[in-house]
């Protein structure tokens, strides 16, 4: 038996509760942690820095984990059918693991398959976690007791992408629209669809929405369509971003920059006129993922379709890459 280590895409990154730690999720069903301190401090006589992770483990046999999220005790991940929530001091102790909790996605009743918990977004206000699934739908869970607090029902199809800010939460799916929610209420305050603006359509790319992002008075959000920016008191499109041949998974604000990855070479920092400020080189084809922090360690980790992590210590340059190789065991025999 040989270890898979040429292949690899990873779907998901978080920080611990402590920033401590990157955790970082692949479509082997595999967690890996690695520690940010012996990363970008490897300290006098320790050598290079740390290229592999610390630890791994597997939340349920070989099931994509999809996404993942962090509250101050537990580390969550949104597998097929189920979030799971796993207590940070055995995720970063490097023992075995220990789960917490489990919650059910209820499956339709004409469901083949269990729904994909594709995103999530977690609210430490009032301690709710906002589920995007495959099932077209956000479920709305208190992490107090595990309750299903409500479900917010109008795509067509499989949600991408969910972001919250305030009182207010965005959803971009698969059917090509961006739905506003105010996430006291279970009905959308606002629907709009980008393959409709002339200027912001790419038949030949789609109509489905991989990325959206709130602040406070703006939107940004692309996928088929090219990345716009949207201001939420008109809803109209002030920047058309001129990344013509790219579709769009991530999208994010950061200060007065926004960021934007997705299937180009490179991961871009853009001001709100579309101007370029920095752009990453990426190791992956796609990046899916990004996290960034400020403290206690200032690093920016991005992650798609390779099994390497690129790691930004100044967020606008690439200082390391690192490196999340599945332990899975082939079926292949050693001498194939």
């Amino acid at each position: 038996m040989v270890e898979k280590l040429l292949y690899n895409t990873v779907l998901a990154q978080t920080f611990s509760a402590c920033g401590n730690y990157l955790i970082a999720s692949n479509t082997y069903g595999e967690i890996a942690t690695f520690d940010l301190q012996k990363m970008v401090s490897p300290g006098e006589g320790l050598g290079p820095p740390c290229r592999e992770a610390e630890y791994h483990f597997s939340p349920r046999g070989d099931a994509e984990v999809c996404s993942l999220a962090t509250t101050d005790r537990f580390l969550v991940a949104g597998l097929a059918g189920e979030i799971t929530g796993w207590d940070w001091k055995t995720v970063t102790s490097g023992t075995s693991p220990k789960q917490s909790w489990s919650i059910q996605i209820a499956t339709a009743k004409d469901a083949v398959d269990k729904p994909d918990v594709n995103c999530m977004a977690y609210s430490r206000d009032d301690n709710l976690l906002y589920a995007g699934c495959g099932d077209s739908k956000i479920h709305v869970f208190s992490l107090e007791d595990g309750r299903l607090v409500r479900t917010l029902s109008g795509h067509e199809d499989y949600v991408h992408c969910v972001d919250k800010f305030r009182g207010q939460l965005a959803s971009a799916g698969e059917d090509g629209c961006v739905k506003l929610w105010d996430t006291r209420q279970k009905e959308c305050v606002a629907s709009l669809q980008p393959h409709l603006k002339e200027k912001v359509a790419r038949p030949e790319l789609g109509k489905w929405v991989g990325a959206v992002a709130l602040s406070e008075d703006w939107m940004v959000c692309g996928g088929g369509p090219r990345l716009s920016l949207w201001h939420l008191r008109s809803m109209d499109v002030m920047t058309a971003f001129p990344l013509d041949d790219a579709g769009v998974h991530v999208a994010a604000f950061q200060d007065d920059r926004i960021l934007v990855g997705g299937t180009m070479p490179h991961f871009y920092h853009l001001n709100y006129s579309g101007a370029v400020y920095a752009q990453v080189p990426s190791s992956s084809t796609t990046v899916y993922s990004v996290v960034y922090q400020e403290s206690p360690v200032k690093v920016m980790c991005l992650a798609g379709s390779s099994s390497k992590i690129d790691v930004c210590t100044n967020f606008t340059y690439r200082d390391q890459i690192i490196s999340f190789a599945p332990k899975i065991k082939s079926s292949f025999p050693a001498n194939y």
